[in-house]
């Protein structure tokens, strides 16, 4: 399986072999929604915290007596039926963490690229260099390859200039081949990677 390979000017300038076992994945709709489902609960800070009966301050002792007073039955103003009392089953501090096998993780992120790839969102060029950091460079660049939005750029190791460039442009973010997950994928319209960065990608299926 082959795909064309760009320069930053959108010249073709070569041709580049394409794992089977990653971009010749029937996608799962099932599937991928479990692993996104479960990639954003582990992104929240699960810092929210409510007070129950036993932490709310107040006094414990019973506010009047059971009965002959022609009111409800009361045991403790710090009841969660009272107004500053207790709150019943609410959160409490302590994230609980949803595991994925590494595996499945794998599977999702191959089936996300080759959602992306059959749909035309992947762009594949031989480098990713730039003369100077400066965002029109960048934009240029991007508006060759035909990337407008939400677009992600793969590389294989750190870019310093790259990274400047393009940190004004809205929707753009540049992401390392080990870092790549199916979440990011499937939020982008379009991939731009590098052939080393296609290497280093497909290595997690070596």
């Amino acid at each position: 399986m082959q795909a064309e390979l760009l320069n930053t000017k959108g010249e073709k300038v070569g041709s580049i072999e394409l794992k089977e076992k990653v971009f010749d994945q029937k996608p799962s709709k099932t599937f991928l929604h479990e692993f996104v489902t479960i990639y954003l609960a582990n992104q929240r800070q699960g810092d929210a915290n409510t007070k129950t009966k036993s932490e709310v301050s107040g006094s414990g002792r019973k506010p009047w007596k059971q009965k002959h007073t022609g009111r409800a039955r009361a045991g403790d103003i710090r009841s969660p039926l009272w107004r500053h009392g207790g709150i019943t089953h609410g959160p409490k501090h302590g994230k609980v963490r949803l595991e994925m096998p590494r595996q499945k993780a794998r599977l999702a992120l191959a089936q996300a690229l080759a959602a992306r790839h059959a749909a035309g969102g992947i762009v594949f060029v031989d480098d990713l260099k730039i003369a100077e950091a400066k965002t029109k460079n960048a934009a240029m660049m991007l508006k060759t390859l035909g990337c407008s939005s939400k677009t992600i750029l793969v590389l294989d190791q750190p870019n310093a200039a790259l990274t400047l460039a393009v940190r004004n442009i809205p929707d753009v973010q540049v992401m390392l081949a080990g870092d790549l997950n199916a979440y990011a994928v499937l939020r982008s319209r379009k991939l731009v990677v590098t052939q080393s960065a296609l290497e280093k990608l497909g290595a997690r299926w070596n």
